[in-house]
């Protein structure tokens, strides 16, 4: 795309002195040109696939096998304290969840009205943040009380969100991850996310572990492990075994991943998924 003369343009329109509305739509048009040139400095350099690694396959058993709500259609998962934290999803049945660690059961539900469609969840501090769907609007709420405390918008849609001590990680069904800052929600950076066949697409549910983004991708069986900085996907857990048959409904996928710092166990679901399954992986 050729650059147009930003300067030029903004000269002739003060020369004329007054705004047609011709002028006005190549002024604008210009102004979104000259502002994205202007951004490409904070772009990642592109890469050259054949120069990434391939990722390696990561092995894991299966500790504990945990009950889980076929209803809830998993889109965010968290544990803190002993318990899960969990966001679902679909229209009239989505909501923000407290559920019992050890039977699976929800013991605290905050329903979203049936207009919206939650999505991705993290936690900072003691506030839980959730994500919709397509609104660009995020909700705030109290960890204990579940009284939502707020609101935050970000820019297109909205699939995964996680925490990594810095910055919100944010996942919208690309290739791309956006880290967004902790009080403004203006990005911060973006990586995208590759590996030594190209660019990997459909990233949704995120959790960041020891350093690392773990990403779940719509409609696959396997689990990402990124490295933040360069998007490069380094290894891969496969789960095909896990929930075999699977539901019959073909949006009951691979969905969810949380972290238990203190056993250093992974937590697995999916959509509509009777089971939640506890991995531990063999370095």
């Amino acid at each position: 795309m050729k650059r147009l003369p930003f300067n030029r343009i903004f000269n002739n329109l003060n020369d004329h002195h007054r705004m047609t509305p011709t002028r006005f739509l190549l002024f604008c048009y210009a102004a979104v040109i000259f502002l994205l040139n202007a951004c490409d400095s904070n772009k990642p350099t592109p890469e050259d696939s054949s120069e990434i690694s391939k990722p390696h396959p990561l092995d894991y058993e299966v500790v504990k096998i945990i009950p889980h709500d076929p209803k809830a259609s998993t889109q965010g998962l968290l544990i803190h304290n002993d318990v899960y934290y969990e966001s679902t999803g679909d229209y009239g049945q989505s909501s923000l969840r407290q559920v019992d660690l050890k039977t699976g059961k929800v013991t605290k539900q905050h329903n979203l009205p049936p207009n919206l469609f939650g999505e991705g969840l993290a936690l900072k501090e003691n506030q839980l943040f959730q994500l919709e769907w397509k609104s660009g609007q995020g909700f705030i709420y109290d960890l204990e009380t579940f009284k939502q405390t707020g609101s935050f918008r970000y820019a297109g849609e909205g699939w995964g969100l996680t925490w990594d001590g810095k910055n919100f990680i944010l996942s919208d069904g690309t290739s791309v991850l956006r880290f967004l800052h902790p009080k403004t929600f203006n990005l911060v950076r973006w990586v995208k996310v590759q590996n030594h066949l190209g660019p990997v697409n459909q990233l949704n549910e995120l959790e960041f572990i020891e350093g690392k983004i773990f990403a779940n991708r719509w409609f696959h069986d396997d689990i990402l492990i990124i490295d933040p900085t360069s998007g490069h996907v380094e290894a891969t857990l496969n789960l095909t075994k896990l929930e075999q048959p699977r539901p019959k409904d073909h949006e009951s996928v691979l969905n969810g991943i949380a972290y238990d710092s203190k056993t250093d166990l992974i937590h697995v679901t999916g959509k509509h998924w009777p089971r939640t399954y506890v991995l531990r992986l063999k370095k």
